[in-house]
């Protein structure tokens, strides 16, 4: 029987295994595998990027990776023996990003087009600020959740995705409908969706609110669920799915991704999804 660490604790592993992802890497590769067209930003060390820009580039994912010295961003991701993790996060060059290159990389989009982000990077509230300026439709995914992310202007984010304990930070209250009555008071244009695990989650845009199941699977690790259901979600309304839709095949890929190991590696296709929904 494996756990989490607690505090204070030392525990023995069972095994020591590496894989490539980060949320950002999950997230974008969940958009290709939807059917989505993606342009992939952020920043890699000179140290250890090339694996990770060969491995990009094996996912035929465009991008506009910018290569700094150190370290790339790293990640220690402890699971138990029910699948769950808990995860530490190092944020290398992708807390190094610089005002110039946010600004050279969304030159290049257009009013209307989407943008998702997560809070693994520096300088959130500025991409915000630029992205909205020029009319992008917003999409945050607000993890992990630190100090920075207070400085986001909210009113900004056309649409909110975050689990119950990142809405329980944001909003101050303990328990989801509290969770989603402030987000819907507080920003009533902003859509919002609270996941929550294995008891499925919410959809709340003004006083449209749709509840969507979990699907159940034999859960093997789940570090990659959430990247995938926001990946997956993004990648369905911009291709003009159903929000219906949206949000079960999105629910479907988020489960089908706790049933391998690893990160972005666990994401499946499309046509995957499609077969399990048969």
């Amino acid at each position: 029987m494996y756990k989490i660490v607690k505090e204070g604790e030392t525990i023995a592993s069972n095994k020591f295994e590496k894989f490539i992802g980060g949320k950002g890497l999950n997230q974008a590769i969940a958009l290709k595998k939807a059917g989505a067209d993606v342009i992939f930003a952020g920043q890699v060390g000179n140290e250890d990027g090339d694996l990770l820009i060969d491995y990009i580039e094996e996912n035929n994912l465009t991008h506009r990776i910018k290569k700094i010295s150190g370290s790339s961003g790293h990640a220690i991701i402890q699971i138990d023996s029910c699948g769950q993790n808990s995860i530490i996060v190092y944020g290398g060059a992708n807390k190094k990003i610089e005002k110039s290159y946010v600004n050279e990389v969304l030159k290049g989009f257009n009013k209307g087009d989407y943008i998702l982000l997560q809070n693994e990077i520096n300088d959130v509230d500025y991409i915000v600020n630029v992205a909205s300026d020029k009319g992008l439709k917003v999409f945050l995914n607000p993890s992990p959740i630190n100090e920075k992310i207070y400085d986001i202007d909210f009113n900004k984010v056309a649409c909110l995705i975050l689990n119950e304990t990142e809405g329980e930070s944001l909003s101050g209250m303990d328990n989801k409908s509290d969770i989603i009555s402030y987000f819907k008071e507080t920003y009533p244009a902003m859509e919002v969706i609270l996941t929550l695990g294995e008891e499925g989650g919410y959809y709340c845009n003004g006083e449209t609110l749709v509840k969507y199941k979990a699907n159940q699977v034999d859960v093997v690790d789940t570090t990659a669920a959430g990247d995938t259901f926001c990946g997956y979600f993004l990648g369905l309304q911009a291709q003009d799915y159903s929000l219906e839709d949206s949000l079960e095949i999105a629910s479907l890929a988020a489960a089908i991704t706790c049933k391998s190991k690893g990160a972005s590696s666990s994401i499946p296709t499309i046509s995957e999804i499609i077969k399990n929904k048969q």
